[in-house]
């Protein structure tokens, strides 16, 4: 009974936990997504923008701070601009013309795709290709993975020193 009551208490304090964060970053100008796409028009401002397993689509519209897409891509389209640094994880960065970035332009496990005629006033990297993938994907498991073996190896370790052999004398009789 008591597993039933852990499980449903803390589902609730994760909703809680949840909804708590996203209602005080929307309090604050900020927009914070799970699953679903952000899309900022050109007449709407915001703060920091923070997506995850979604994308963030600037149609002319402007962020006051960071915009940041966790397994999802940014596009700044024509008018657009990010007052803060702009970084996709597992995604692309595509900046169009007129687009503006007043820090840094970055994608890890993407490519940062950038119009001549858009404006980044800090560095623009790109940290593309599979070995960053499997790097920030497959890595965190790896490490989790050792991690169960460590915990297994352990209880089957413990439980082999609990049983002790009886002793056998010289004469090869247990005593």
């Amino acid at each position: 009974m008591l597993p039933s009551r852990f499980l449903s208490m803390m589902s609730r304090i994760i909703a809680l936990a949840i909804l708590s964060s996203t209602a005080l970053a929307q309090q604050a100008g900020d927009r914070v997504q799970i699953g679903h796409d952000i899309v900022i028009e050109r007449t709407q401002k915001a703060g920091d923008v923070v997506c995850l397993a979604c994308s963030i689509y600037l149609r002319g519209g402007q962020v006051a701070g960071d915009a940041v897409a966790v397994a999802g891509k940014i596009v700044l389209e024509q008018g657009s601009a990010v007052a803060g640094d702009v970084t996709a994880v597992a995604g692309d960065v595509r900046l169009q013309g007129g687009s503006q970035v007043a820090g840094d332009a970055v994608a890890v496990a993407g490519v940062v795709r950038r119009d001549s005629q858009s404006l980044v006033a800090g560095d623009v990297t790109s940290l593309g290709g599979p070995g960053w993938t499997l790097l920030c994907l497959f890595l965190p498991l790896l490490f989790l993975g050792g991690i169960v073996a460590l915990v297994i190896w352990l209880i089957q370790r413990s439980r082999r020193s609990g049983t002790t052999p009886a002793a056998v004398s010289p004469g090869g009789t247990a005593r």
